[in-house]
């Protein structure tokens, strides 16, 4: 009930009109006090570490502190490190884009400064498949997992680590609502797996990736300083959703959308109109959760507290910079936003697409997973 609670309070919140703080181009004048935005970044003065980018994707960080960024059309992988111009390290074989479909997730390994691995989910000719490489052997591509039903839309493809070392990944429904409830298909759910793609032992369905089921097309993964896993979802004509994961968890696709009071589906803990959202890309700082919004072209900061309460969502850079696609913590503190504005959807500017660096002056602790933390305790191999 409290949940449900949060979330009407949100929607309606969003439906009147959320408080929104200035604009990102509105730069302080000199010797000005700077307010920061939800979450204590500074929202009006960014760096911008890349442009010219082509539907910047998936993004993670090594742990030197540059970004690995996929760019989803192209099929490729670019170092991007701030003051200097990207550098193409991958060519991803075997890459079919088309519609929302391409190269998409991109995780840097937990245990990086080991094993060298990065991932990539992406969509072939025929499937969905997650594979891992070495920078110094980007054209030498390991399985991880593959066959899953792919299609021009609704492909997901989020994938990230999470604090127990293993890899996360979320798969759309592929067009198909149905397969979001069959266990037997891949479609519809989020996926985890270990490292090498083996089934971890302790998932709910014995012998299955399958964590949790009854998802539309989930493109946005993070976890909260106490382990919490939350997903963003599109949803089809009503509702955006925030769900929090539960193992084994049934989030009710297709047979609801947004909140529902049927006890055999987890309600979402928040929702928008479709207009003010279309959420992808997620992570935590400071207390906040950011999800990067496309059709929304905002960012959006909610507040989560210690005991897993989610407050009221505040917009930030609302229309400055047109569609995000995703939000990453950087190991510096920095919160890094990559535009999808040449994804077909979009009115791109000659410097899309962008990767902005917003800083708040304190250096953060990087996410649980994330390469180079020594928070996480890595599944092997």
């Amino acid at each position: 009930m409290r949940l449900r609670a949060i979330t009407a309070v949100a929607a309606l919140v969003t439906a009147l009109g959320t408080t929104v703080h200035a604009e990102a181009e509105a730069h302080p004048a000199p010797g000005s006090v700077v307010t920061l935005g939800a979450g204590g970044f500074d929202f009006a003065d960014p760096e911008v570490v890349a442009t010219g980018l082509d539907v910047s994707w998936g993004l993670d960080f090594l742990p030197d502190g540059s970004a690995l960024v996929a760019q989803r059309d192209l099929g490729t992988v670019l170092r991007i490190r701030p003051g200097q111009p990207p550098v193409q390290v991958a060519q991803i074989p075997g890459v079919v884009a088309s519609g929302e479909a391409g190269l998409l997730g991109l995780a840097v390994s937990p245990r990086y400064r080991l094993d060298r691995w990065v991932y990539v989910c992406f969509t072939t000719a025929s499937d969905i498949r997650i594979t891992r490489f070495r920078l110094n052997a980007p054209q030498t591509q390991q399985v991880i997992i593959s066959g899953i039903a792919r299609a021009s839309f609704h492909d997901g493809g989020r994938i990230a680590f999470g604090p127990d070392g293993l890899l996360y990944a979320g798969i759309g429904d592929a067009g198909v609502p149905a397969n979001a409830q069959r266990l037997s298909s891949r479609n519809g759910k989020i996926l985890r797996i270990r490292p090498n793609g083996a089934i971890p032992a302790d998932n709910p369905f014995p012998g299955s990736p399958v964590y949790s089921y009854g998802h539309r097309n989930v493109q946005g993964l993070a976890w909260d300083p106490r382990g919490r896993l939350f997903a963003t979802e599109f949803g089809q004509n009503t509702w955006d959703e925030v769900n929090v994961i539960v193992r084994g968890g049934n989030y009710g696709w297709p047979i609801v959308e947004g909140p529902s009071t049927d006890p055999r589906f987890r309600a979402p803990v928040v929702v928008w109109p479709p207009a003010q959202a279309s959420p992808s890309g997620a992570t935590f700082a400071n207390g906040t959760l950011f999800v990067a919004a496309l059709r929304g072209a905002r960012l959006w900061t909610i507040p989560v507290s210690a005991t897993g309460t989610v407050g009221t969502p505040v917009a930030e850079l609302v229309g400055a910079y047109g569609r995000l696609r995703t939000v990453e913590l950087a190991p510096d503190g920095s919160l890094w936003v990559a535009t999808s504005n040449r994804d077909g959807n979009g009115t791109p500017v000659p410097t899309d697409d962008r990767i902005l660096r917003f800083t708040t002056g304190e250096r953060q602790p990087p996410p649980a997973g994330r390469a180079g933390s020594h928070a996480a305790v890595p599944a092997q191999p």
